[in-house]
């Protein structure tokens, strides 16, 4: 069964300096009917004007993915990780028994645009982690990564059966995920057009897959990217 959510559909705020999409109930926007999908519990889609950002503030018992899509995001924690993240970059935070930070626009002329992402961890009470990957347009291009799973797995590690991966396809090409039984998958299209099991999805759009046995992705823009969360 595929259930489509598409970009209109989600949850919007302009605030002058953000303006923010909630794929699922996120602060101020709540649908009793979009909770989150699994353990995956946010999607936010965030364009931070220049010089502005999130003072400090803290989390707890999450597994938080910070995805860059274009601009500078600078990063400063309690655990002292001082980092400012490019396009392409991903950093990946267990907040576990607690942590604060703050994310600001690293530039005072752009705006900074990128997904953050909250997964529930398998259990509560870890012990606070930090890790930041790069990627390039090479990478990605024609193929799906794996930018995150449980320990021992892909290149970020978080804390739950759950496995992240990011890819572009180009027109006419395709992209395919076979999925084991029993888990699902939650597509997002970051930016262009593809047909996701035959549903035609443009950027923001997504797809929430059950009790399928694949995920095809087939192109449609020349520069489509899209972000897979493999489920348990």
């Amino acid at each position: 069964m595929i259930a489509i959510r598409n970009s209109n559909q989600r949850g919007h705020a302009n605030h002058g300096w953000l303006d923010t999409s909630h794929t699922f109930s996120f602060a101020s926007y709540y649908d009793p009917r979009h909770m989150g999908f699994g353990p995956l519990r946010v999607i936010n889609e965030d364009r931070v004007s220049p010089g502005r950002g999130f003072g400090s503030h803290g989390h707890q018992d999450m597994e938080i993915l910070t995805y860059v899509l274009s601009g500078a995001l600078a990063h400063k924690d309690s655990m002292g990780n001082v980092e400012t993240l490019h396009a392409n970059d991903l950093q990946r935070i267990s907040a576990g028994t607690g942590i604060v930070h703050s994310e600001f626009n690293g530039s005072s002329t752009e705006p900074v645009h990128f997904l953050q992402i909250w997964l529930e961890p398998a259990a509560p009470g870890l012990k606070p982690n930090y890790q930041q990957l790069s990627l390039t347009e090479e990478q990605k291009l024609g193929k799906l990564v794996l930018v995150a799973s449980p320990e021992g797995g892909g290149p970020l590690k978080i804390h739950q059966d759950a496995n992240v991966l990011i890819g572009q396809v180009e027109a006419g090409q395709t992209l395919d995920h076979a999925l084991e039984t029993g888990r699902s998958a939650w597509l997002h299209v970051i930016r262009g057009a593809a047909a996701v099991n035959g549903h035609a999805l443009v950027t923001g759009d997504a797809a929430a897959l059950t009790g399928e046995t694949s995920v095809n992705i087939a192109g449609v823009d020349p520069n489509t990217e899209v972000l897979l969360f493999d489920l348990a």
